[in-house]
């Protein structure tokens, strides 16, 4: 069922997409290596509005974010973040060690980037902190697929900073994330 929903009553602006990809490439541009830092830290500092406009847009619909349960939470979170303008999101796991967000659309992949590594640092941070939220605890966030780096979908990996930090770290020895994942099982 489609809706709008008004950012008005939200602490939520309308960015377009284009907005966000010229800021990255901005930074990058400017900064090299270290933009990534950025944009990660100004999506980490939005995940509280995000978090308070989604309890909003539950309540509004008869729900309470603290009685959702993770299996209810799936299609609402996915739900919302397409209502939001983000894209399309399936939440899972991946062998009960990660959770995964797999987006064929997500806003801040840009397939015509065609760089050689997932680029949705904002969205990293902003994940963290609303799953986070949501979660009652702290969780890191890291992208493994991207449609920026011509992958079909961006996949992210959510879960402790110590099992997310294991899975980059073993990663960078050359082992890929779904065998990096199924070591922290």
């Amino acid at each position: 069922m489609a809706t709008n929903f008004a950012l008005a009553s939200t602490p939520l602006v309308a960015l377009p997409r284009q907005s966000l990809a010229a800021l990255r490439s901005a930074l990058m541009r400017d900064l090299g290596g270290g933009f990534a830092t950025y944009l990660q830290e100004a999506g980490y500092a939005g995940g509280d509005a995000i978090f308070a406009s989604f309890r909003e847009w539950l309540e509004a619909r008869g729900g309470n974010a603290e009685a959702v349960g993770f299996a209810e939470f799936q299609g609402l979170a996915a739900e919302f973040f397409r209502d939001t303008g983000w894209g399309s999101l399936e939440i899972g796991t991946l062998n009960d060690a990660v959770i995964t967000l797999d987006s064929p659309d997500w806003a801040e992949g840009d397939p015509t980037l065609n760089i050689g590594f997932p680029a949705c640092y904002y969205s990293t941070g902003l994940l963290a902190d609303f799953l986070g939220r949501m979660a009652e605890a702290p969780l890191a966030c890291f992208e493994v697929e991207c449609r920026s780096n011509g992958a079909t979908r961006c996949r992210f990996l959510l879960g402790s900073a110590e099992v997310i930090g294991q899975v980059y770290q073993r990663m960078t020895e050359g082992v890929g994330y779904v065998e990096a994942v199924a070591e922290m099982a």
